[in-house]
């Protein structure tokens, strides 16, 4: 495969991982949402049920369904960053390609 090829895959893949970084954001938002609103629910549910509101943040985190949810928007998260690495990586990559057919380009003239 020649540097051209190789840039065009590149652009492909740079494409695909934008497409995804979306996604990914998507479901992170979604994600974080939803675990805002099970721990906001939780605590409130706790208070009512006569806990110490200085104990909720220490009890609330444990709650089963709320340390899913966390679990669920951490790895959310996770793969938002995941992919924002990977379109830094093929941009690098671009960059360097470039680099190698500048410098063919400057061999032959």
């Amino acid at each position: 495969m020649d540097l051209w090829q190789e840039l065009e895959q590149k652009r492909r893949e740079l494409a695909q991982a934008v497409k995804a970084l979306a996604t990914y954001g998507r479901k992170y938002a979604e994600a974080e949402r939803e675990y805002k609103v099970l721990l906001r629910q939780t605590a409130l549910k706790l208070r009512d049920e006569g806990m110490a509101v200085g104990l909720l943040n220490l009890v609330v985190y444990g709650v089963p369904e709320v340390a899913k949810a966390r679990c669920e928007r951490d790895i959310a998260e996770a793969l938002y960053k995941a992919d924002q690495e990977l379109i830094n990586q093929i941009k690098l990559e671009m960059r360097i390609l470039e680099s190698q057919m500048d410098r063919e380009w400057r061999v032959r003239e």
